[in-house]
């Protein structure tokens, strides 16, 4: 069974990596990880957050993919 997307707990993990990332003592292979999952966590927001605007304005967009 697939967990559901939570939002906020992806951003509150964005907002430690950038924290992780900023600090002096991270090591560059674990910022590359860090790195690599803020990329995943990104594209599950992205994703999440057209889906919710899709079910507002019935997905209706222009020909750009711009919401009408």
């Amino acid at each position: 069974m697939e967990d559901k997307f939570d939002y906020t707990k992806a951003m509150a993990e964005l907002e430690e990596i950038r924290k992780r990332v900023e600090d002096p003592r991270t090591s560059l292979d674990d910022i590359g990880q860090l790195v690599s999952r803020s990329k995943q966590l990104i594209g599950q927001c992205r994703d999440y957050l057209r889906s919710v605007r899709d079910s507002i304005d019935g997905g209706q967009t222009d020909a750009d993919g711009l919401p009408l």
